[in-house]
């Protein structure tokens, strides 16, 4: 099981971003997913989740508003634009990928596998 993310970089205050995460090795569409993102010093922090067929999402109140989860089943790929960016949301930002279609806990972290991460650095 694979999952890579790509997208990140370095922006300013007020940009924009969209990263990507293609998962392999799964049946992509019987997996909820999610992203994260750690700061230095900081707990890893669960920021968005989508379900199984795209028509269910939940954000973390930090991210409400700015971020948007989206996934391509028929690219097991799933996505997340990033707007309006602060210093604050500079972090390493993880997708991961929990078996099931049950939305009865959404933002529950313990997920079955975990991508590498890509660095988000927002500079003010």
């Amino acid at each position: 099981v694979q999952l890579q993310a790509s997208g990140g970089g370095l922006v300013q205050v007020g940009g924009s971003l969209r990263l990507s995460c293609v998962a392999s090795g799964i049946t992509f569409d019987t997996y909820k997913m999610g992203w994260f993102r750690q700061s230095p010093g900081k707990a890893r922090e669960i920021i968005a989740v989508i379900n199984w067929s795209g028509d269910s999402t939940n954000y973390a109140d930090s991210v409400k508003g700015r971020f948007t989860i989206s996934r391509d089943n028929a690219k097991n790929t799933v996505y997340l634009q990033v707007i309006s960016l602060k210093p604050e949301d500079t972090a390493v930002y993880y997708c991961a990928a929990k078996f099931g279609r049950s939305w009865s806990n959404p933002f529950d972290r313990y997920m079955d596998y975990w991508g590498k991460g890509t660095q988000v650095t927002v500079s003010s």
